[in-house]
């Protein structure tokens, strides 16, 4: 298959907004890794049917959301945990809240997580988020209630005064 360099500049502009929305679907650097090389092969052999549309990012973004999606299937009787490092860590991110609803986020099973991350880091709507998953609109609407209600419970007040208070005005 001859290299195209519409999809390499594709990579090469795309590849980091594609990690960070990564990251976001599976809350850790490494996993999301996984899910931009996996969907970018696929993206890969699609390349030539694909590269008359507009939008080959869409394509890669519902990719990857399947694909956790898929990973969280197979996973899900699997008991994952980290051990804790040696050493110390120095935190990045810039506040205790961030922190803690990023925890809460890490927390949530991964279909919750997906319907989250498509509805308020991507802005689809339920229809879309159905279509995306292939799951019906009354399954985006119960896993995001459940999954918020969860986050609240963790996040507690952060939730409701902070993040919570802020969707409801931009609405």
């Amino acid at each position: 298959m001859e290299a195209d360099p519409r999809f390499a500049g594709f990579v090469a502009e795309r590849g980091d907004a594609l990690l960070r929305y990564g990251y976001v679907l599976a809350g850790n650097p490494h996993d999301a890794a996984d899910l931009v090389q996996e969907a970018l092969l696929k993206l890969r052999a699609s390349w030539p049917r694909l590269r008359a549309k507009d939008n080959p990012e869409s394509y890669v973004r519902t990719t990857m959301a399947r694909l956790h999606t898929a990973t969280w299937r197979l996973r899900r009787r699997e008991l994952l945990s980290w051990d804790p490092p040696e050493h110390g860590y120095h935190d990045t991110l810039p506040g205790e809240e961030e922190r803690a609803m990023g925890e809460a986020l890490a927390g949530l099973p991964r279909r919750q997580r997906v319907v989250l991350v498509l509805r308020y880091y991507e802005g689809l709507s339920d229809e879309e988020i159905a279509t995306v998953l292939k799951i019906s609109r009354g399954t985006v609407r119960s896993q995001a209630s459940r999954a918020l209600g969860k986050l609240r419970s963790v996040v507690g007040e952060y939730i409701e005064e902070g993040v919570m208070s802020d969707h409801r005005e931009r609405r």
